[in-house]
């Protein structure tokens, strides 16, 4: 057997042995030396010592031949050696000349020496316990699109190089949130942004609107001021939006040196494509001006101030576009603030220029002023603060590029470097956004027509646009700056071939962002009308009642417009231009053909509201077409039903606080009137009730989610 023969075991060569332990030899003089402590009773409980050895294994047992393997006789075993023994003691005692002396000082800094040549700042002394407790740590795999993300990280995260290191503690672990930390630190940093370009933008509606009124001299300027917007987006605008920052992404991951030669490639093509733009269009704006309203057309006065406004705002768009061009360059290297926070800068400019024309001229209603009575003086004041607003938002990104590492440099070597494919990408694009501003384009002439036979503040386009704008917050906070950080990641999983991925930013898109869209577009159509009134009670009670209307149509619209946005991403990661295209051209007919309904059906003071309600429902029609296409595309699942599942159960949760605090704000109007502060407290209390009921209720449900959000927020207070 394998077991140790343990016959003889206690039985020595001279006799009988100590039945506990080997057999210890004398010391000298024949003395039997002081036992060992450590070694006494060491085999007294033996396994072994009252058991059969054939009982020990049974298999072995069966298959060990004992006829050729016989054991040793008694007496034969060699003698077990002792395992434990004192050292001999040393023959002279320790010299103190030697062991006492005191060891000669080491040098400090980088001269010191140390074993095997190591550089002491360059040592660290490791211990057993950190040995053992980063045993199971697994080493991070280094990721290829970490330069993405490189704003994301924390100091911590950052690599420096120093010059002449010094020794230093071991810093501590870096708290690593994953990839969803990561998203959500760039949504947030992007969603604040926005927020505060979204607030300024009101500011300077509002002051807009105090300036040049509701009727038509604030049409006139609108339609000119939102010009040069549909028609960059018509040009260039929507392939740089889409089909850019995946072309980006690839290039640098792809190209030696980064992408940098495609982004200089892009910039210089924009420009030059811009610069041709802008000449055509001034030179046609009185041409685009009767396209956007016959009815301003036809009305000399009307006409030539729409006219010289645009030709002040048309030159924006070149300046709109490069600003884009280096914001997809810094989103494409993971840098996604500097987008969404140099808007700010052309609030601000175009607020001290409509102050500055306030305090000259005085409101609108204190003055008065009209198409026929607006100074020459003014509307060149107007229009050079606006060109001078894009001027300034476009120039402030230089910084944000040199701080990336980005030189532009103008290179003409178009051809051969991918940006033919990029341009057969943006042709879809190009004719996606023609079918949506087509639609705007219908809308437009519909409701300027509307507001002048109505003969009503509030009713026409100015109308329409100021409603639209609030209307579009949420959307471009929480919607659009969650998914600016997921395009990348959902471009390069469709890059990867991997549809679960993809279905699973979407998804996840689509349910983080309805926990605010659903709230906020019940809140519209509950305290529309006291939001309105008290933003834009400067330009008359009956002009920001109109808008209040016009609002709470647009209300629940916001919530398939925040999921056609989503969805359409996944196509554009997938370079599918085409599809987009197809589905705008249903959004903008059904858009355009219920618009057309109300404007006949309805009277014209309600004409615009039901335009706004039109909206909303085209896009619930081009919702259900994208969302079976882009299925089919990712192999039939898009996670649907937990999606919809989220979708009708925050609904449920928005339905009574909606009633609720709708029924508290209408109170308050009719108790204080419509006024500053009937409308402040209105909104107030209705919104908390609001508010309150809905996370409430859905925290009952138990929609995860919201105690999700609930949680984080928590979290962050410190509660």
């Amino acid at each position: 057997m394998n077991a140790p023969y343990d016959g003889d075991r206690g039985r020595g060569t001279g006799g009988a042995g100590s039945s506990g332990g080997p057999p210890v030899p004398p010391g000298p003089g024949g003395v039997p030396p002081v036992p060992d402590p450590y070694l006494q009773a060491a085999y007294d409980h033996d396994p072994y010592r009252a058991q059969d050895l054939s009982a020990q294994d049974p298999v072995d047992e069966a298959l060990y031949d004992r006829a050729a393997h016989p054991p040793p006789p008694p007496g034969v075993h060699p003698q077990p050696q002792p395992l434990y023994q004192q050292p001999p003691p040393a023959p002279y005692a320790p010299d103190p000349r030697i062991w006492a002396q005191t060891p000669p000082p080491e040098p400090d800094g980088p001269s010191r020496h140390l074993p095997y040549g190591d550089a002491s700042a360059a040592t660290q002394y490791v211990g057993v316990d950190d040995l053992v407790g980063q045993a199971s740590q697994d080493r991070e795999q280094p990721d290829a699109f970490a330069h993405l993300y490189r704003d994301q990280e924390g100091p911590a995260g950052a690599s420096a190089v120093a010059a002449e290191p010094e020794p230093a503690p071991a810093p501590a672990p870096r708290k690593s949130g994953g990839r969803a930390s990561g998203l959500l630190k760039s949504s947030a940093l992007m969603a604040a942004g926005t927020l505060v370009s979204r607030l300024t933008g009101f500011v300077r509606t509002l002051v807009m609107t105090a300036a040049l009124g509701a009727a038509l001299l604030g049409d006139s300027y609108i339609i000119a001021y939102t010009l040069p917007t549909m028609i960059y987006i018509l040009t260039v605008g929507g392939g740089l939006n889409s089909v850019f920052v995946p072309q980006l992404v690839r290039s640098m991951k792809d190209d030696k040196d980064g992408g940098e030669a495609y982004a200089n490639r892009l910039l210089t093509l924009v420009m030059v494509a811009l610069g041709v733009i802008v000449a055509l269009v001034v030179l046609a704006a009185p041409w685009l001006i009767h396209m956007m309203s016959p009815t301003i057309a036809r009305d000399a006065a009307a006409n030539s101030v729409a006219v010289t406004f645009a030709r002040y705002c048309l030159p924006t768009i070149f300046f709109m576009g490069i600003h884009v061009v280096m914001g997809q360059i810094l989103n494409a290297r993971g840098r996604f603030g500097a987008m969404m926070w140099t808007p700010v800068l052309n609030n601000i400019v175009m607020i001290f220029t409509f102050g500055m024309f306030i305090w000259v001229y005085g409101t609108s209603a204190e003055s008065q002023m009209g198409v026929q009575t607006i100074p020459p003086e003014g509307i060149r004041l107007l229009g050079i603060g606006t060109l001078l607003g894009l001027v300034v938002q476009a120039l402030a990104m230089v910084p944000y590029l040199r701080e990336a590492g980005f030189r532009f440099r103008p290179r003409f070597d178009w051809r051969g470097h991918g940006l033919g494919k990029t341009v057969r990408l943006a042709k879809w694009t190009v004719l996606f956004v023609l079918a949506n501003q087509a639609g705007v384009i219908v809308v437009t002439q519909l409701a300027t027509s509307a507001g002048k036979l109505s003969g009503k503040d509030g009713t026409g386009f100015l109308g329409y646009s100021n409603a639209q704008l609030i209307w579009g917050m949420p959307q471009a906070i929480i919607t659009v700056s969650v998914m600016a950080a997921l395009l990348p990641r959902i471009s390069r999983a469709a890059h990867d071939d991997d549809p679960g991925a993809v279905r699973d930013d979407i998804s996840h898109g689509l349910r983080n962002s309805a926990v605010a869209i659903v709230p906020v577009a019940f809140l519209f159509l509950a305290l529309g009308l006291p939001m309105c009134t008290l933003l834009y009670s400067s330009a008359g009670t009956e002009a920001a009642r109109s808008m209040g209307f016009i609002l709470m149509a647009f209300g629940l619209g916001l919530i398939p417009y925040s999921v056609q946005y989503v969805v359409l991403r996944g196509f554009y990661a997938y370079e599918d231009t085409r599809t987009p295209f197809y589905n705008t051209v249903i959004v903008a007919a059904v858009n355009a053909a219920a618009s057309a309904l109300c404007y006949v059906v309805l009277p014209a003071q309600w004409a615009v509201v039901g335009m706004a309600a039109s909206y909303g429902l085209a896009y619930a029609v081009g919702v259900g077409v994208a969302w079976r296409r882009l299925r089919n595309r990712l192999g039939g699942d898009l996670d649907g039903a937990h999606v919809v599942r989220t979708y009708a159960r925050l609904c449920l949760a928005a339905v009574p606080a909606s009633v609720l605090g709708g029924g508290i704000g209408f109170a308050v109007l009719m108790g204080l009137g419509e006024g500053v502060l009937g409308s402040l407290v209105a909104l107030v209390l209705g919104g908390a009730v609001l508010l309150g009921v809905f996370v409430a209720a859905g925290k009952r449900m138990r929609i995860e989610e919201i105690n999700g959000l609930v949680g984080m927020v928590r979290g962050r207070l410190g509660r």
